[in-house]
C-alpha cells in the first residue's frame, strides 16, 4: 500500500524498525486478561460457552488526536467500556506514525490484552499486529483490514461514498440542469479512503455525466482541503461542487469557496463530505451550500470499539463490525441534532 499523508517523515523501514523487538514478559493477568473460569466472561453472560478468556482491559489507539472526533471517541468508548466492567487505555500519537509504532510496540511488550488500532501505515503495521497475535493478544483493526488481525471495525466505506455521490448528482441534475463543474477531494492511501473515493466518484459520474470533473485532489484534513480547493478555484472560479472523502477536507473546500467570494447560501453551489463531523453538520443545519454528509454516529463507533474485542475474547464466530452510515442533508434536523449531541 502507499504511504499515508498523515505521516510527514516516516518510511516503511523506519516504521518496521520501531516495531521490532517487542519482548513479551508481563504476566497475562497483570495486563487485564485472565484464564477461562476467572470471573464471568462475555460469552457466559450471554448464555454461550466461553471458548476463550475474560477481557477486562482494551487499548484504543486512534492516532489523529488533533481531530475533534478523538476526544468524543475516547469519552464515549470509556463510558461503553465501563458499562461492561472493562477499563480503556489510550495512546497519544499526535498524528505521528513513528509515535504510533512506539506506543503500539510498548502495548505489545506490556501485553495489553486487546488492542484496537487505526493504523497510519497499514502495510508497516502488519509487523506489530503479527507480534501481538503471536503473544496471544487480541488485535482489532479500525478503519480497514490487516492480514494479521483478530477482527476489524469498518464503516461501510463504499456505501458512504456512493450515498454522497448520488445525492450530489441528483442535486446537479435538478439545480444545474445536469451541467457544471465538480472537484473531488480524495484519498488513495488506505482502504477507507480508496473505497470512499471510488463510491463517490463512480456514483456521481454515473448519475451526472454532463458535469465536468475538473479536479481530483488528495486531501483529508481542513487545511489541505482549503489549499487544494483554492488552487482549483483559481483555475475554475465557476466551480459548482466540491465533494470530499472526509467532512474535514470538504469543510476546507467550503471555507475556500466563501473566502473567494461565494455567499454561504449560494443556490448554485454544493459541498458535501463523509463522516458526520460537527462543523459540517452545523453548516448543513444552518441551510448553507454545505448540503450533505454521509454521517457516522460516534456512539456506534464507540460501541464497536468495546464490543468487537469482547466478541473475539468470547470466541464469537463473526466478531467484526460494520458501523452503519446514513446520508443527512437539509431538512434532517432531528438526525443532525442527535449526531451533534453525541459530538460533545
Amino acid at each position: 500500500m502507499t504511504r499515508s499523508p498523515y505521516s510527514s517523515s516516516v518510511s516503511r523501514r523506519q516504521f518496521l524498525a520501531l516495531s521490532a523487538g517487542a519482548a513479551t514478559t508481563t504476566a497475562l493477568a497483570a495486563a487485564g486478561c485472565s484464564a477461562p473460569g476467572d470471573g464471568v466472561s462475555t460469552a457466559e453472560a450471554a448464555g454461550e460457552p466461553d471458548t476463550s478468556r475474560t477481557l477486562t482491559k482494551i487499548g484504543l489507539d486512534y492516532p489523529f488526536t488533533q481531530l475533534p472526533l478523538y476526544a468524543t471517541l475516547v469519552k464515549l468508548s470509556t463510558a461503553a467500556a465501563k458499562q461492561r466492567d472493562v477499563s480503556l487505555l489510550t495512546t497519544s500519537d499526535a498524528s505521528s506514525a513513528d509515535t504510533q509504532a512506539t506506543n503500539l510496540t510498548t502495548w505489545v511488550t506490556q501485553k495489553v490484552p486487546a488492542i484496537v488500532s487505526f493504523p497510519m501505515v497499514f502495510e508497516a503495521t502488519e509487523a506489530i499486529a503479527k507480534r501481538a497475535l503471536d503473544a496471544g493478544l487480541i488485535w482489532v483493526t479500525y478503519g480497514g483490514s490487516l492480514e494479521h488481525q483478530s477482527a476489524d471495525i469498518q464503516f461501510s466505506f463504499l456505501k458512504g461514498g456512493t450515498l454522497l455521490g448520488e445525492a450530489a448528482a441528483k442535486w446537479a441534475n435538478e439545480e444545474l440542469g445536469g451541467k457544471g463543474k465538480v472537484a473531488f477531494l480524495t484519498d488513495s492511501t488506505i482502504q477507507l479512503g480508496r473505497e470512499r473515493t471510488k463510491g463517490m466518484i463512480d456514483a456521481f459520474t454515473k448519475h451526472a455525466p454532463g458535469v465536468d470533473v475538473v479536479a481530483q485532489e488528495q486531501a483529508i484534513d481542513p487545511d489541505t482541503g482549503l489549499s487544494k480547493s483554492r488552487a482549483v478555484l483559481a483555475k475554475h472560479p465557476d466551480l459548482n461542487l466540491i465533494l470530499g472523502v472526509t467532512d474535514a477536507a470538504a469543510y476546507g473546500g467550503f471555507k475556500a469557496l466563501q473566502q473567494t467570494g461565494r455567499k454561504a447560501t449560494d443556490a448554485k453551489t454544493f459541498v458535501g463530505g463523509q463522516d458526520g463531523a460537527a462543523p459540517s453538520l452545523l453548516a448543513i443545519k444552518q441551510g448553507t451550500f454545505y448540503r450533505a454528509s454521509a454521517a457516522l454516529a460516534p456512539q456506534d463507533i464507540a460501541n464497536a470499539v468495546v464490543e468487537v474485542p469482547l466478541a473475539v475474547a468470547a470466541g464469537k464466530a463473526k466478531p467484526s463490525a460494520q458501523v452503519p452510515i446514513t446520508l443527512v442533508g437539509h431538512g434532517d434536523t432531528a438526525r443532525i441534532d442527535d449526531l451533534l449531541a453525541q459530538n460533545v
